[in-house]
């Protein structure tokens, strides 16, 4: 398995390493000298552009004190890693995924969010956040950690960034009408994204419930298109995974699926005039 293309996975794996190696306070040189390696290749493994072997990441771990689970769990990220997909269903493997999709994140260019039902998470305020986590399966003591998690991803698309990201957001009308929690956070979050939708980095547009039948009705998903010389991704994610894509087939696929959305949603000045009308109605009524 030694020195395989770049995976999803395999990123993953070598940001583990690096974190590691960071962690002991170690320079990369002074990590590959101590143990016979290139530099050049343990820089390639870290940045997630080639797959050490197994025998190499033992290696590695056991050089930094790594033991116990978390060396069982890294070990663990071989196991497929140079497979076309990543589907995480253990809770391990969806931590190390979460963890991968905040790095590509942090490395994107444009980040594209297609949701039907609910307010992606890159423009949700705390209270709707807390709202989604209270009401569903997340434990009550990881409720207040998932939230900061969460409103920390909206930084890579934050106006006061000297260089955000790029944002196309495409949101179903559900999800400006389906109440998730009281009524003030919901008038709170709909002003927030009218906040958002005047960034210049940010496309924030809406999808009519009479625009008829379009793939967004498929379920939502996130197209990352990264600024280095990275390969963009598609993740998805159900109620007992997540799934994320990198395969060029896969990802123009979802391209294509965001051509069609983009052609039926509404402009962006008559997305803001719908929300601001929504915002409205909930305050009088």
């Amino acid at each position: 398995m030694a020195d395989n293309t770049a995976t999803t996975k395999g990123r993953a794996l070598g940001a583990a390493l690096r974190k590691a190696r960071e962690e002991h306070g170690s320079s990369l040189r002074a990590v590959a000298r101590d143990l016979g390696i290139d530099p050049s290749s343990l820089s390639r493994w870290e940045a997630g552009k080639r797959v050490p072997r197994p025998a190499d990441v033992a290696r590695i771990l056991g050089h930094l004190g790594i033991d116990n689970s978390r060396y069982d769990e890294i070990m663990a990220m071989l196991d497929g890693v140079d497979a076309t997909q990543w589907l995480a269903i253990s809770l391990p493997e969806q931590r190390q995924q979460n963890s991968a999709l905040l790095d590509f994140e942090a490395a994107a260019e444009t980040i594209i969010e297609v949701a039907p039902l609910l307010i992606p998470g890159l423009v949700q305020t705390r209270g709707y956040a807390r709202a989604i986590m209270s009401g569903g399966t997340v434990p009550a003591e990881e409720v207040s950690t998932r939230v900061a998690t969460r409103l920390g991803r909206r930084e890579v698309v934050s106006a006061e960034r000297s260089d955000p990201a790029n944002l196309v957001v495409l949101i179903g009308e559900a999800a400006l009408r389906q109440r998730i929690g009281s009524a003030e956070v919901m008038v709170e979050q709909l002003e927030y994204l009218l906040r958002v939708a005047a960034w210049e980095n940010v496309d924030l547009r809406m999808i009519q419930f009479s625009s008829g039948w379009h793939p967004a009705l498929e379920g939502p998903f996130t197209l990352i298109d990264p600024r280095d010389d990275g390969f963009p991704i598609v993740f998805l994610e159900n109620r007992r995974s997540g799934l994320i894509l990198h395969q060029e087939a896969d990802v123009a696929a979802y391209r294509e699926a965001v051509d069609f959305v983009l052609q039926v949603a509404m402009s962006p000045e008559a997305s803001a005039e719908l929300i601001a009308d929504v915002i409205k109605g909930m305050r009088t009524g």
